[in-house]
């Protein structure tokens, strides 16, 4: 990360921040120049290493973390917990984990308020994911409009622009693909959701026919998954998001400072309240609090923030705590009759928009968001998201976010069923990994042997497999997307061919 002096928010030093989120448009490669890239035959020796040196965490954290180091280290506990949600549903009936503490009078502990998101706080993070993105991918463009560089300002669109569809699809369509391959290669048997082609050319096919309608971002209905992995719906929305942000701040960039926050709040009550474009919110809220950070920088907050600033730590706290009770929103279904029958949540009910068809989204945004403007006022928990840990899952968060599905499709699936955990389709699928060696699904819900023993092998694996996805695929994926930009460029500056 940048130093402090140099500053993220300086514009001088953008290719720093390389994976500040989730899908950031840079390569983080360059914020540690001092790495080379190791050849494959080295790669498992670096991964023992790298998870060695992930163990050995100080008391101090990271080694002089950058002003924004904590924005890598929430991206990756987000990931870590989207990781954890999808294991813990996959093994058990989400009814009770998806509905509030007593509801129906299941009472259990990890659905208790706070709780809760420790145990499916998977779309309390994927909202984390969205303001992040808005945040950092707003840093670049709003530093060159507070600068006066509008020749800047175009050029940098216009790269981000071009390179952000290869940027988050190119890694996607390479895990999918092995992962596909995988199945006609070894003959195993995976719950898809789909009926796996007869060929592996024919699975090929049935996957460009799902990918060309999946990525197009404009598509008008259709299911908003790939059946190949249904895990990554999240990635068009990115898409989409980055549009908004993208076009946002060119619309707004001649703006004095005081119309371009009000637009932007503006835009944000549009997309949550007018039109059901939760994301499109979510993503600007992101750039709202980047453009908060750097007019603070510069002394210039309006005012009202000032008259504020003697109550902010007793703010801040607040902001936290409503944040980790919004973002544990029970999100079984759409029904709004039963959510309102949670504990705790029927008045909250009442605030939902009538614009907004998946309710969860409307309190996920305003957790996310102030989730997001309250950490870098909180020194202890940023200081934990500079941590080492939280630093590495940063790294790592995307591929991890990618290769977890099928981790736990294919391997978790069966080890699940060793210990205990079994539904009728396994048991007519794979009825030979049924029962090897059953544990007691006793203790917390949510907390079982049988469920904590195989996460020994399946987290590491994970993990594993995911600083290889970054390495091997992500990273590179990054500089083919500033390669393919670069080629198009006329070799003259400012001189273009007719086309």
């Amino acid at each position: 990360m940048p130093s402090v002096s140099s500053g993220l928010l300086g514009g001088d030093n953008w290719d720093e921040a390389k994976l500040a989120a989730a899908s950031s448009d840079s390569d983080s490669e360059a914020a540690y120049p001092g790495r080379r890239q190791a050849s494959w035959k080295s790669e498992p020796a670096r991964i023992v290493s790298r998870l060695r040196s992930w163990l050995r965490l100080s008391s101090h954290g990271a080694q002089n973390p950058g002003p924004t180091a904590y924005l890598d280290g929430l991206r990756g506990f987000a990931a870590l917990l989207v990781y954890w949600h999808h294991h813990e549903l996959w093994v058990r009936n989400p009814f009770i984990f998806e509905n509030a503490f007593g509801f129906e009078g299941n009472f259990y502990f990890a659905t208790l308020p706070g709780v809760r998101t420790f145990f499916t706080g998977g779309h309390y993070s994927v909202t984390v994911f969205f303001v992040l993105s808005g945040y950092v991918l707003s840093i670049k463009p709003l530093s060159l409009i507070e600068k006066g560089d509008f020749a800047g300002l175009s050029e940098h669109l216009a790269s981000a622009l071009f390179r952000r569809f290869f940027r988050l699809y190119l890694p996607l369509v390479a895990v999918v693909l092995v992962y596909a391959t995988s199945w006609h290669l070894f003959g195993y048997w995976v719950d898809t959701g789909t009926i796996p082609q007869s060929t592996w050319l024919g699975e090929m096919w049935a996957f460009y026919l799902e990918f060309k309608n999946f990525s197009f971002i404009f598509k008008e209905g259709g299911e908003p998954w790939m059946t190949f992995h249904r895990h990554i719906w999240s990635i068009p929305v990115e898409m989409r998001g980055s549009m908004i942000v993208f076009s946002s701040i060119l619309a707004l960039s001649r703006c004095t400072r005081k119309a371009r926050v009000w637009c932007l709040v503006g835009l944000i009550f549009y997309f949550l309240y007018i039109a059901d474009g939760y994301y499109g919110s979510m993503f600007l809220a992101g750039t709202l609090l980047c453009y908060f950070d750097m007019l603070s920088k510069a002394d210039q907050l309006p005012a009202i923030f000032e008259r504020l600033s003697k109550y902010k730590m007793f703010i801040v706290y607040h902001m936290l705590a409503i944040s980790i009770y919004l973002g544990g929103v029970p999100s079984h279904n759409n029904d709004m009759d039963q959510f309102a029958r949670n504990r705790g949540w029927y008045y909250l009910s009442l605030l939902k928009p009538q614009a907004v068809f998946g309710y969860k989204w409307f309190y996920l945004f305003w957790a996310g968001t102030l989730l997001v403007a309250a950490v870098p006022r909180i020194s202890w928990l940023k200081a934990f998201f500079e941590t080492r840990p939280c630093q590495y899952l940063g790294r790592i968060s995307y591929a991890l976010y990618l290769v977890h599905g099928p981790v736990l499709w294919t391997i978790g699936n069966r080890l699940y069923m060793m210990v205990g955990w079994k539904t009728e389709k396994q048991l007519e699928a794979i009825p030979q990994w049924g029962d090897w060696w059953s544990l007691p699904q006793v203790g917390p819900t949510g907390l079982e042997p049988a469920f904590l023993l195989p996460q020994l092998l399946l987290m590491p694996l994970t993990l594993c497999l995911a600083d290889f996805v970054t390495r091997s695929v992500d990273k590179p994926s990054v500089r083919f997307a500033s390669w393919l930009y670069r080629s198009t460029l006329p070799e003259a500056p400012g001189k273009h061919n007719r086309a």
